[in-house]
């Protein structure tokens, strides 16, 4: 880690002062690596609204974008009885707004965007950053009708009150009879 000081860079080349001049304000508490792809994300930067760094943390969070966590679920299409299979696996990474407390109360709402959609919901388990879930939700549906929808998966806090933390999709264009395992980001709900 370097010295942020300005008499600390003796030689150093501006690069777009508005994206990595790390001795403005702005950026004090990041840390700085000699190389470009070492710099770790930053608590402060990435909580800028205004979107001023947004390049700059394009570039430094490589794969730490991941806020919300990630769900698991697999898919299985039988043909011979017209049958989606959903299995909700487990959510990890799992983060929630300290206004839900510290353990609240968690389930995953699925949704089928059919023009009548299809909903169903696992059971609640006690929030933790790895939850297993482990449910299985089975409907009778031709494949003609699914190859057009999406399924929407929403991350539910059901104690102390009910709220989406947030929420995944899935295009199901490429079901097949072959179980297929996936990984979601989750991201932060729509309004």
């Amino acid at each position: 880690v370097s010295d942020l000081r300005p008499s600390a860079l003796p030689g150093s080349f501006d690069v777009s002062r508005s994206m990595f001049d790390l001795r403005s304000p702005p950026h004090r508490f990041m840390k700085r690596y000699d190389s470009f792809s070492s710099v770790p994300s930053s608590i402060s930067s990435r909580k800028d609204s205004q979107g001023s760094n947004r390049s700059l943390d394009t570039i430094t969070l490589s794969g730490d974008e991941r806020d919300f966590g990630r769900l698991n679920v697999k898919l299985c299409y039988v043909s011979s009885v017209e049958q989606i299979w959903i299995t909700v696996l487990h959510c990890k990474d799992l983060s929630w707004p300290s206004s839900c407390g510290e353990n609240p109360r968690i389930c995953v709402k699925g949704i089928l965007t059919l023009p009548k959609p299809v909903q169903f919901k696992s059971s609640a388990k006690e929030g933790s950053n790895d939850i297993e879930f482990l449910e299985t939700f089975v409907f009778a549906i031709k494949l003609q009708s699914l190859q057009a929808v999406r399924l929407v998966f929403k991350i539910q806090t059901q104690t102390p009150r009910k709220k989406t933390i947030g929420e995944c999709f899935l295009a199901l264009r490429e079901l097949s009879s072959e179980e297929s395992s996936h990984w979601l980001d989750i991201s932060p709900p729509s309004k």
